[in-house]
């Protein structure tokens, strides 16, 4: 690849709570496909490579984006974020540079602030930097714990794992992260599945690389509503409400 960015976007998951046997990403916001709208907004970030990670009724997924310059991998067990980035390894083990993250069903995350990440980044020379959010009710979100007196992230802790003090933060990860590709692998290597919930986190890739001297920076959206995912059809109506408001 001549160029030194790629994106891999996770689209895997069922969404138990959804109500409905369309693979999560597939959910509409106005008409569209939550995916549709997150492969439009990097279309314009000079990204040379981008894997989409499919599983549930990974088809359907296929077939509504026969159009777009993807390469698909298959996440045949839902063992997590992190054994999912782990399924574009092979896609992506001649890469050097920098790797996006992001999430399928988070279609509130702008170009500008994807951009923005990119950027910070790259100009820090990072191993990895989390877009961030901050919202009032955090409930459910993985929080920020950030390294004390720094700018710099010290680790993410998910919402079923952190105690009543980690729980008071109300910044959140948003899902969205750029690591150095080779970094990326090398962290991945390392994490468990020793959680609540027995899965592979890709957030664990961040305590794993501050621990081993690496810089992990944090770069946080101006708009909350970029932090908000979809878990369910109440989720999904609310969001649809704030897209319609905001296009």
């Amino acid at each position: 690849m001549s160029k030194n960015r790629a994106a891999i976007v996770l689209a895997a998951g069922k969404g138990k709570r959804m109500e409905s046997d369309l693979p999560k990403v597939l959910h509409t916001i106005n008409g569209r496909p939550m995916i549709s709208v997150v492969l439009e907004r990097l279309e314009t970030l000079n990204i040379s490579k981008t894997v989409l990670v499919i599983g549930y009724q990974g088809e359907l997924v296929q077939k509504q984006l026969a159009d777009s310059r993807v390469d698909f991998v298959w996440q045949r067990e839902q063992l997590g974020t992190g054994h999912a980035v782990m399924m574009a390894r092979r896609e992506l083990a001649d890469f050097e540079g920098t790797t996006l993250v992001a999430l399928g069903d988070m279609p509130f995350v702008s170009t500008d602030s994807f951009k923005n990440l990119f950027d910070t980044h790259e100009s820090l020379g990072a191993a990895a930097t989390c877009l961030t959010a901050i919202l009032d009710d955090p409930t459910g979100y993985g929080r920020i714990v950030r390294v004390p007196d720094s700018d710099l992230l010290q680790e993410i802790v998910e919402h079923r794992d952190a105690t009543d003090e980690i729980l008071a933060i109300k910044e959140i990860n948003t899902g969205a992260f750029c690591f150095d590709n080779r970094l990326l692998y090398q962290s991945l290597d390392k994490i468990t599945n020793q959680n609540s919930q027995q899965e592979y986190y890709l957030t664990d890739t961040i305590k794993i690389l501050h621990g081993s001297g690496q810089k992990v920076a944090v770069v946080t959206t101006e708009d909350p509503d970029e932090g908000l995912g979809v878990n369910s059809t109440e989720q999904l109506d609310l969001l649809a409400r704030k897209f319609a408001e905001k296009t």
